[in-house]
């Protein structure tokens, strides 16, 4: 067990040098590409999951927004599997990089509010000032409004690095007393050990899910813009 709970998300290095763009690049070589004519289950299912999240996404989305509708699914199918990949012993994970979300949610976020302030100027600025605004509220209203517009993906990012971050933390922690109390009293070590096993299977279902809601916030960011 390490002393220090956070080296695990320490950017890892080769010979001096950064290597997280090797890791980030890593998930897009376990997409299955079939040029049979009659593919595999595994190609048939890849393909269902992916036409199947696609749908529920874009079913909302004018013909506009649905020309997004690659780089959304990219970018769930990214955030998952790079989640997933992270659970994996003595592995790192890039989305417990504030850096690294912040790098996926400020383009698309800002692609999205460009394309409102493109195609539908006066609705775009009509949020900042909703009709019925009592005068003195005005100034007020226009800042928060500024202010909660430009907080949007730094919600987003800070969403994604947190949960991920805590359930790191969490697994290293009860793993680490595990090992501890294995040696003081086995039957306590087995509950612990129990536990463990439950937090990981929570934590598989945990990287989908916030995959998926990464994408659907920008997915709806994307809708209130077109």
């Amino acid at each position: 067990m390490n002393e220090n709970l956070f080296t695990s998300f320490n950017t890892p290095t080769l010979m001096g040098l950064p290597i997280v763009i090797l890791i980030i690049a890593l998930p897009s070589l376990l997409i299955v590409s079939s040029k049979r004519l009659v593919p595999n289950r595994l190609h048939s299912f890849q393909q269902w999951l992916i036409k199947l999240t696609t749908k529920q996404m874009m079913i909302v989305h004018t013909p506009k927004g649905r020309t997004w509708a690659l780089m959304l699914t990219s970018l769930i199918m990214f955030i998952a599997s790079t989640n997933l990949l992270g659970l994996l012993p003595h592995t790192f994970t890039p989305t417990t990089q504030l850096s690294t979300n912040l790098g996926m949610a400020i383009p698309l976020w800002a692609g999205a509010v460009i394309l409102g302030f493109r195609h539908k100027l006066k609705s775009s600025l009509a949020h900042f000032l909703p009709q019925g605004t009592p005068m003195s509220l005005i100034p007020l209203l226009i800042v928060t409004e500024t202010i909660s517009l430009f907080i949007q993906p730094m919600a987003l990012a800070v969403r994604l690095t947190a949960n991920i971050t805590a359930g790191h933390l969490l697994i290293h922690l009860i793993g680490g007393a595990t090992l501890v109390i294995t040696t003081i009293s086995p039957p306590a070590a087995t509950i612990t050990f129990l536990i463990l096993t439950l937090l990981t299977i929570l934590e598989f279902a945990v990287a989908l899910i916030q995959a998926y809601v990464f994408t659907l916030l920008v997915s709806l960011y994307l809708h209130d813009n077109t």
